[in-house]
This record gives C-alpha cells, sequence and structure tokens, in this order.
C-alpha cells in the first residue's frame, strides 16, 4: 500500500526523484484552471457585455424620446471609491404603446471613476428636448441614446483567449505526454540538436521522392535501434474537438442565459426554449465526443514501438519491440503493417483528397491480456516489407505511405488505434 501512495519513487542508487505522475497531475491542474479561467472570461465578457452591446446596434428599434429627468449615478468600488454613470428618465413611444423609463446612456452601462467626464455627457442633452433613442423590441425596455462599438472590448477578448490558449495548449501537451520521463526528454533534445537543419542528408537527396527518415532515426530506442514517433493525429483530433466543444457550448450558453433569464422573470420566450433545446442537445453530444478523445488519448497508457532499422528495404526482415502501459484489460491488441495511398486532385473548382489502404498485413496478435499499472505488456514480434513492393512516395499530388498501427480493443473502454509511420525505401536492384 506505501508504493501506491508515496510521492516520490527510487530511480538510480541513492538518488530519488518525484514520482511522475503526482507532477503531471499538478501541472494539469494548474493548466486546467488556467484554461477555466480563460473560458469564464470569455464566456462572462461574450454574455455581459459583446452580446448586448451587438443587440443595441443590430436589434434596437428606433425611436423618439423626450428627456424627463437626468442625473448621475453612483456606486462603490470595492476599495469604497466612488464611480459614476450618466442615467436619464425618459418618455419614448412605440407601435405598442408609450413608456416612461428609466434609460443609459449606452447598453454597456458601465460606471467611470472620471465625475467631469460624466458631467460633461450629462449636459449635452436638454431635460425637455426630445432626442433619437433605441428600445429593445422583445420587452420594449431598456432605451438607451447612443449606440456603437467599443474597440476596446474586443481588445480585451485577446485577454482570455490567451488565457485558453497557453494552458489549453500546455494541458492537451501535458496529457499527450504522461508517461514521457525528462530523462528521455533531455536525450531527444540533444539529438535533435546534433542535426544539421541545412543539410537534408545524402539519402534525401539521392532520393528525392522518397520521404526523410530523420523524424525517426533521431529518436533512439531503448531495447532496438529506434523508436517510431506516433502520428499527431490523435493530439489534432483532440485539440479540434477541445476547440470546437468550447465555441459551441460558449455560443449557446449565450441563448441559454437569454432564455432562461426570461423564465426566471416571468416572460418566458418559447420560440427561444424550443430553439435553444437541440443546441443543447448538440453541445452536450460534442461534451460526451470531447470525453471520448481523452480517454483515447491518455486514458489507455503511452504505446511505445521500436524497430531495430531504418529505413526498410522489401524483402529484409526486422524486429518489432512492443510495450503497452496502462491498467488494462484487453480483448485484442496488434500490430498491422498497412500501405495506403494518397491522391490529391482536382474536381472543377474544388480540391478533393482521397486515401486508399491498398495493403495490410497483420505482424502481432495477443487475445486475453491484462496489463498491471506500473508493469507495461512487452512483446517482441517480425516485421517483414513484401518484396517488389512500392517503396514509400511522396510528390505534390500523390503519396504512397507506410506505416504500423498498434490496434487494441479494451474491456469497458472504446477501441483504438495508434498509428506509427515509417519509410520503405527501393529495393538495391530496383531502378531509381
Amino acid at each position: 500500500m506505501s508504493r501506491l501512495i508515496r510521492l516520490y519513487e527510487k530511480k538510480r542508487g541513492d538518488r530519488r526523484t518525484g514520482l511522475k505522475s503526482v507532477g503531471n497531475l499538478g501541472e494539469a491542474l494548474f493548466f486546467g484552471l488556467f484554461f477555466s479561467i480563460g473560458c469564464a472570461g470569455l464566456v462572462y465578457m461574450l454574455v455581459a457585455l459583446a452580446w448586448p452591446e451587438w443587440r443595441a446596434n443590430r436589434q434596437f428599434a428606433p425611436a423618439r424620446c423626450t428627456i424627463v429627468d437626468k442625473y448621475v449615478g453612483r456606486a462603490t468600488a470595492q476599495n469604497a471609491a466612488s464611480l459614476y454613470r450618466p442615467e436619464f428618465r425618459v418618455v419614448y413611444r412605440t407601435p405598442e404603446g408609450e413608456y416612461t423609463a428609466d434609460a443609459l446612456y449606452d447598453v454597456m452601462g458601465l460606471y467611470s471613476s472620471d465625475r467631469d467626464a460624466v458631467d460633461k455627457l450629462l449636459a449635452g442633452f436638454e431635460v425637455g428636448q426630445e432626442y433619437p433613442c433605441w428600445y429593445d423590441p422583445i420587452d420594449q425596455r431598456p432605451a438607451v441614446l447612443a449606440r456603437g462599438y467599443s474597440p476596446w472590448l474586443y481588445v480585451s477578448l485577446l485577454i482570455p483567449l490567451s488565457f485558453m490558449l497557453i494552458g489549453g495548449g500546455r494541458l492537451i501537451y501535458t496529457l499527450l505526454h504522461w508517461n514521457t520521463s525528462q530523462e528521455r526528454r533531455a536525450l531527444l533534445n540533444q539529438r535533435t540538436a546534433q542535426i544539421d537543419l541545412f543539410d537534408a542528408g545524402s539519402n534525401h537527396r539521392a532520393l528525392p521522392t522518397v520521404p526523410t527518415d530523420a523524424n525517426v532515426t533521431n529518436s533512439p530506442g531503448t531495447t532496438l535501434a529506434y523508436r517510431l514517433p506516433i502520428a499527431t493525429r490523435s493530439g489534432w483530433v483532440l485539440f479540434a474537438t477541445t476547440a470546437a466543444c468550447l465555441l459551441w457550448n460558449g455560443v449557446v450558453a449565450i441563448f441559454v442565459i437569454r432564455a432562461v433569464g426570461g423564465l426566471l422573470r416571468g416572460e418566458p420566450q418559447w420560440m427561444l426554449v424550443m430553439f435553444v433545446v437541440p443546441l443543447v442537445a448538440a453541445g452536450i453530444g460534442l461534451v460526451a465526443y470531447l470525453v471520448r478523445q481523452v480517454i483515447i488519448t491518455t486514458g489507455m497508457g503511452p504505446t511505445r514501438l521500436e524497430i531495430s532499422a531504418h529505413p526498410l528495404v522489401p524483402g529484409q526482415p526486422y524486429e518489432l519491440f512492443l510495450s503497452q502501459a496502462g491498467r488494462l484489460a484487453m480483448r485484442r491488441l496488434e500490430i498491422w503493417l498497412a500501405c495506403d495511398e494518397k491522391a490529391t486532385y482536382h474536381q472543377g473548382t474544388d480540391m478533393r483528397t482521397e486515401t486508399r489502404r491498398v495493403f495490410q498485413d497483420r505482424c502481432f496478435v495477443r487475445t486475453d491480456l491484462e496489463i498491471n499499472r506500473g508493469l507495461p505488456f512487452e512483446s517482441r514480434c517480425h516485421l517483414r516489407v513484401p518484396p517488389g513492393a512500392m517503396h514509400s512516395f511522396q510528390a505534390d499530388h500523390n503519396e504512397v505511405i507506410w506505416k504500423l498501427v498498434v490496434k487494441g480493443s479494451v474491456i469497458g473502454w472504446p477501441d483504438y488505434e495508434r498509428e506509427f509511420q515509417i519509410v520503405v525505401n527501393p529495393a538495391p536492384t530496383a531502378a531509381i
């Protein structure tokens, strides 16, 4: 039991380091809080400031009003300082009748510490005179005496957006690198620093249509020669899903607040409620899909795949090493060698891309296995690209992509796939 709750772990000799999962949890919570603050700030600014201003400029109806009274509204800040804003008592007519109501200079109704500026603005209006005004056609009030957009508001939206970008980006990075050790990261940085950025490599120059394998050979393995890099598609899917979920539910929240506000005031807007219900259902579906992507990306544990040599040559044997971590009860774990052809072409004025699986072969399968936390499943297998197979190819409109696909079927969890791209060179006897 003590091994499960201690906050340190022994690495080598007498040196102890902090438990990595605890550090990752703290980092994830910190940047998750950072991200949540940004989301809350953005939603508040959109609902309380941007949305009313947009409605005042686009949906409020024009009218003529007579000013009955004008005065300085006061409020007290938390530091006991006095704040001021111009307020009016007006009479205005609409097709539904005549209304007497309190009115603000603009829909924002923000207070200011500059009393002189407020007095100067009030001086521009005379009691008993008629001025143009705009009112909300939904409930006939409130009325405002000025419209327009506030540039400072839309610039200030960059503040919560920066919180979301920094917090969300780092949170995704932390989740994707949950079990990557600091030693491993340092080794990768060291090997990356040794790459000559101004030399593409003699092999790439000799085979201009064959993709370079620099992204593979700069990553040494712990058991075999090279550790294959996992495709980043799952990370981008998670990022895109998160962005779509936040954007959709943020916009829907504006309508929900409006609909709930009407219900609480006893003035329900049933058309708005009926409009909001399917949007909320779609938002809940997006949240469920986001949770599923998070589970697939982070809940299964990291998959490591290493290979004995690279690039590959058709007909030659190679050895693979598979390591699957996590705490999983699996029905099946497989490794597939696959080849996809990708073509990009014009159809009318549209640019279309099609991908087709032209070859696949199962290299490894294990059924009914259980993986315990801290003890990853490890196994070796052999791999051979068929003799005479087409090598990896990359051009402007066509690609031949070789990859290794790890497929897992987990009891009680969604099935998952993780792809590791490889490069296959032409056979030595093939014409180049």
